[in-house]
């Protein structure tokens, strides 16, 4: 049998093809498409990422607990381990979603990856499915600063400025697409002294501001 590009990235050979298939199938490609696995996958992946921090941080009580959980499995997060698996290469689209780009839409990929989640879980069960997924967040674990990551990117960024007397980002809404039970939201964060802007993309226009602070601190950081 041979074995998907996805299988080799994951390290794991399902044993039931369909359920990865199913997976990597959007809404726009077939009825018989991903959205159940995806909620199954974030279940999933709140439940190994919660243990994982729970592991790592004996000390923090359960509200910092849940505050980096979120920042470890919101949508942006989800879309970065997506292009590291080059799972976009991968998605079955229908012909639309294919023109506009959907293999590289941020909201697309997070969710299949979720998706691809719960077909782990249904096909290995719940331990070696975890046992890949806190492989896959890894780095990203290990690098977490947790007193750093509690607090949110737009009050961190805010804090950085402040700190070296700078004026405040300036966040502007550039576009928002999509049906009203599914919109996506864009966003560009301005830093007029820095000479700098950043964007970010949520399922509102909050988180999207979010992303885009992040990113612009990820910016500023840069030598």
């Amino acid at each position: 049998m041979s074995v998907h590009p996805i299988e080799r990235a994951l390290a794991y050979q399902f044993r039931d093809q369909a359920l990865l298939h199913t997976a990597l199938t959007h809404r726009s490609f077939s009825a018989q498409h991903n959205e159940r696995l995806e909620f199954l996958g974030d279940s999933i992946l709140n439940a190994i990422i919660a243990r994982c921090l729970f592991e790592r941080f004996p000390a923090l009580p359960e509200g910092d607990l849940s505050r980096l959980r979120a920042h470890l499995v919101r949508q942006d997060r989800l879309y970065q381990q997506a292009l590291t698996l080059s799972l976009g290469e991968f998605l079955r689209l229908g012909e639309g979603e294919q023109k506009s780009g959907g293999q590289r839409r941020p909201s697309i990929l997070a969710d299949a990856l979720e998706a691809l989640f719960g077909a782990l879980w249904l096909d290995a069960g719940f331990e070696p499915a975890g046992a890949i997924i806190a492989r896959l967040y890894g780095e990203m674990l290990a690098g977490l600063n947790a007193e750093q990551e509690i607090k949110d990117a737009k009050t961190r960024l805010q804090e950085y400025l402040q700190g070296r007397r700078l004026p405040l980002p300036r966040y502007s809404l550039l576009r928002s697409e999509g049906e009203a039970h599914a919109q996506q939201f864009t966003v560009r964060c301005e830093l007029a002294a820095a000479g700098l802007a950043s964007e970010g993309s949520g399922s509102s226009r909050r988180a999207a501001e979010q992303v885009a602070a992040e990113r612009a601190l990820l910016m500023l950081s840069k030598p």
